[in-house]
């Protein structure tokens, strides 16, 4: 019997022609996906979508007649689906790209300002692999944009001294690490975060998260203390790590190797949590691609520590979540939105309350 392979269908949408071929190329060289179209601009995406019935697009954010935050928020209100956006590695593109991801898109691609012919090139098994993780994905309908707010009026009050939360994602974790961060009031014990993000992104993901967090939440900083009320972001490009100096936890940023394939890796952080927080450690696994940190968050339970894992319901991609509870590594398996209650309840010395 002869079973032929589904391919995903992609559609690319970006308003230089280079970009466009090389996209198409790109894709139709992977034996399991298409590019069935190319639009140079949403106009043109819109009438493709809706006779092509692509799996995936590809977008660029920077196009003539409807910007690609324009269309993608009316896509994502109107049709969701499976969303790689493609920006420019600037400061701006950044700043465009975390807009995307809030309004829906699964993940983006930072393509080079100049050469970007060879660039794209040079990223095409990322390119393709995004692809794949996107085709997979829980999509949901756009919600509103979250802006500034005082969602967490409680203080947690005393907690036992020493305490340190860690966390980690991927695909879909920049939302995910959103949501908890702007529900735990401004006392919460120090928090160090790895998303796997490349450098020039989370300086602006820091900032963003600050601006909408009763926490102070910025780029960690090689050797410098780690404080309550305040969240630590693995700067992209680096390894992230705790140590303890004395009575206090300090941050160590370090150009180190890939670890599972990632530079910063969940995996690097935990472990270090493992070995220098033990019991006083709480842990987060949220949505994500891969294995990155499962068994380090499991040799982090062993060590004492009490970890929350997201559900599968709640996850845009459930990889890394899956692996976790699969190595024994969750205590508590819940939905995104329980997860900061949990956190609270547990540093108040409450119980955390399970899911029927």
């Amino acid at each position: 019997m002869n079973f032929e392979l589904k391919k995903i269908r992609v559609l690319v949408v970006d308003d230089s022609a280079l970009v466009r071929s090389l996209l198409a190329q790109i894709i139709n060289q992977q034996a399991d996906m298409t590019c069935v179209g190319a639009a140079n601009d949403p106009l043109m995406a819109r009438e493709m979508i809706r006779s092509l019935d692509p799996d995936v697009i590809t977008l660029d954010i920077e196009m003539p007649h409807m910007d690609g935050l324009e269309f993608l928020e009316r896509l994502m209100r109107l049709r969701p689906m499976p969303v790689v956006m493609v920006s420019t590695l600037t400061e701006r593109g950044a700043e465009a790209t975390l807009r995307a991801l809030a309004l829906g898109a699964v993940d983006f691609v930072a393509k080079p300002r100049l050469g970007v012919g060879e660039g794209l090139s040079g990223l095409a098994a990322e390119i393709v692999e995004k692809i794949r993780v996107a085709a997979t994905a829980r999509v949901k309908r756009s919600a509103q944009l979250p802006t500034a707010t005082s969602v967490a009026p409680v203080r947690l009050g005393r907690v036992q001294a020493g305490q340190l939360i860690c966390m980690g994602a991927s695909t879909g974790g920049t939302e995910a690490i959103r949501e908890i961060l702007m529900h735990l009031p401004a006392d919460t014990p120090g928090m160090v975060i790895t998303i796997h993000m490349p450098a020039g992104f989370t300086a602006s993901f820091a900032s963003r998260l600050n601006g909408l967090c009763p926490m102070t939440v910025k780029e960690a900083v090689d050797g410098e203390p780690i404080l309550p009320g305040h969240a630590y972001l693995a700067p992209g490009g680096r390894q992230f790590r705790v140590a303890r100096k004395g009575s206090t936890y300090v941050a160590i940023v370090e150009d180190g190797a890939l670890v599972n394939l990632h530079k910063p890796s969940v995996a690097v952080l935990f472990n270090s949590v493992a070995s220098e927080v033990k019991a006083n450690a709480m842990g987060v696994m949220l949505t994500g691609m891969g294995s990155d940190g499962a068994q380090a968050m499991r040799t982090m339970r062993d060590a004492g520590s009490y970890n929350l894992v997201q559900d599968e319901a709640s996850c845009v991609v459930f990889g890394m979540p899956r692996e976790a509870i699969a190595r024994g590594a969750a205590d508590a398996v819940l939905p995104l939105q329980q997860i900061a209650p949990a956190l609270i309840a547990r540093l108040q010395g409450r119980a955390v309350r399970l899911p029927a």
